[in-house]
């Protein structure tokens, strides 16, 4: 019966030790509660870095956006009409196409759309004349997908020659739509 005693007293002080070494654990998990505050030092740094990425995308958007603007502007053609007329040509829809692909790259470009006549006919034939030859000219480029808003016209009739010279070469350069941008 001793032996059983005995048994019983060993065992209970193994237990004792057991339960007593389970108390200890917690202790050992809070060295990994502290590697986390690094994580937490992190994700508080990344929106700094997200922040600083989104004004290099705006300001790079920006600058393209410039450099189309610049393009668009540069590159820009100018039409010709034929005599007393107010319809586009195959040259002219081809160029206005070319046209259109540029101001369509550059949406942020707004243009006027500048109607010239050569110096025949009379002011206020001329200047209807350059109306009809700069809404033609921006109707077309609506069709090909350029906003109407970002064009306006205008008729300057005879008063802006390309070329003062009175003759048919001349005429001919001065039946135009030009494009000048506008704020």
């Amino acid at each position: 019966m001793q032996k059983t005693i005995i048994h019983l007293v060993v065992m209970l002080f193994a237990l004792t030790l057991l339960a007593a070494g389970c108390a200890k654990k917690p202790v050992a998990e809070e060295p990994s509660m502290m590697e986390e505050t690094p994580q937490v030092e992190i994700q508080q740094q990344e929106p700094v870095a997200v922040v600083e990425q989104q004004v290099d995308d705006a300001a790079a958007a920006r600058e393209a956006a410039e450099a189309a603007a610049r393009r668009a502007m540069g590159g820009l053609v100018r039409i010709h009409f034929d005599f007393d007329q107010y319809v586009l040509t195959a040259t002219a829809k081809q160029t206005l196409a070319n046209n259109a692909q540029l101001l369509k790259a550059a949406p942020a470009v707004k243009v006027q759309v500048e109607g010239h006549c050569d110096e025949r006919g009379s002011d206020e034939y001329n200047l209807a004349l350059g109306e009809k030859r700069a809404l033609a000219t921006k109707n077309y480029l609506v069709s090909l997908g350029v906003a109407a808003d970002r064009m306006s016209v205008i008729s300057y009739g005879e008063e802006l020659p390309l070329d003062a010279v009175q003759s048919e070469a001349a005429w001919a350069k001065n039946r135009r739509a030009e494009f000048k941008a506008r704020r």
